[in-house]
């Protein structure tokens, strides 16, 4: 199975995400050229489970998949979700990304090399893993290198999400690595230069560089929400439950909560600083604004933070920038909206 590939185009579409700490749904649906928001539901695993759906750096979900199919039934059971036809991510640090030059050749002689030169790459053999590429920047007409970006995923993981689904009762179209996801939905048509996408999840951050909307650079590090709350409740002797609280409602706009989590939010810029430097060295480009997604990037007074200690422009991403919903949903949808990104990014992976 290619990752990412399919022919049927259905008038709705499921994108699931399956994250450390929650299982996100979202539901699109295209009616022209019209893409509109038909439903969506998030369900977190301590509703269901004492254990987490996946855990930092391990291939396999820390559940069963009859557990976490259970999980995503209660999901479309709660939101009335109807479609069964989905894009899954696959969480970055399950998947091995790497990126290599071939000399000029002819499209029909690409595959057959890539596949030759992913043998010296992957750190796993190639009958363990599934992969996929892309070409970057390829110039036909000059005697350049052509890039090539590869992914590989263990085949483990692409069995187990094949048997979610299955327990699901779901139709399991494509899967597909969160960062792709997350560019598609996060980063606009209109961002042609450099940029630092910085997903911040519940167990780990992302932080990668997309260039034309072309992903460069991904590399993952076990910092992230859940890291937040712990330092808060060790600072404050409270339990994890009040310093999450206390996380949400004021951040580092609270001057006591700003002394606490402060060293780590450095460790984050000192990261996408590593990450810009690396990049330019290869590119001689510069980033030139960084976008914050994931759930734990709404921490109060964050994104005031990162752009003033990186001077660079900073957003928070609106994965339904370009998606039709109810204005009734409008404060609930910029809420949930970047926790939603690879969500959103695979149900429109579906609608493509």
């Amino acid at each position: 199975m290619k990752l990412g590939s399919f022919k049927f185009i259905p008038k709705s579409f499921l994108g699931i995400d399956i994250g450390t700490s929650a299982i996100k749904v979202v539901e699109l649906s295209r009616w022209g050229g019209r893409k509109s928001l038909k439903n969506y539901g998030e369900l977190r695993s301590g509703t269901l489970y004492a254990e987490v759906f996946r855990k930092f750096e391990q291939n396999s979900l820390s559940l069963s998949s009859k557990d976490i199919a259970r999980a995503i039934k209660a999901i479309f059971q709660e939101a009335k979700i109807t479609s069964r036809q989905a894009v899954f991510s696959l969480p970055d640090f399950s998947s091995f990304f790497t990126y290599f030059e071939l000399p000029q050749m002819t499209k029909e002689e690409l595959p057959d090399a890539v596949q030759f030169e992913a043998r010296k790459h992957v750190p796993l053999p190639l009958s363990e893993v599934t992969f996929d590429w892309q070409v970057l920047d390829a110039n036909r007409n000059e005697k350049k290198p052509i890039k090539i970006l590869l992914v590989a995923v263990p085949k483990e993981v692409i069995n187990q999400y094949q048997e979610i689904a299955a327990l699901a009762s779901l139709q399991l179209v494509s899967m597909e690595a969160e960062v792709f996801g997350l560019i598609r939905s996060a980063v606009g048509e209109l961002d042609k230069g450099a940029l630092v996408l910085l997903d911040i999840g519940a167990q780990s951050t992302t932080v990668n560089v997309v260039c034309k909307r072309t992903l460069r650079i991904s590399h993952s590090l076990d910092l992230a929400g859940s890291h937040f709350t712990q330092r808060i409740a060790q600072s404050t002797v409270s339990m994890n439950e009040k310093a999450e609280e206390q996380k949400i409602a004021k951040g580092i706009n609270d001057s006591s909560i700003a002394v606490v989590l402060s060293p780590l939010i450095d460790m984050l810029t000192l990261e996408i600083k590593k990450v810009s430097q690396n990049f330019f060295a290869m590119e001689g480009k510069e980033i030139e604004k960084i976008i914050l997604a994931g759930g734990s990037s709404l921490l109060p007074g964050l994104k005031e933070y990162i752009e003033k200690s990186l001077e660079k422009p900073t957003e928070i991403a609106d994965p339904f920038q370009n998606i039709f919903y109810p204005p009734i949903l409008e404060d609930a949808i910029k809420k949930a909206g970047p926790s939603l990104a690879v969500a959103v990014g695979m149900a429109l992976r579906g609608l493509e």
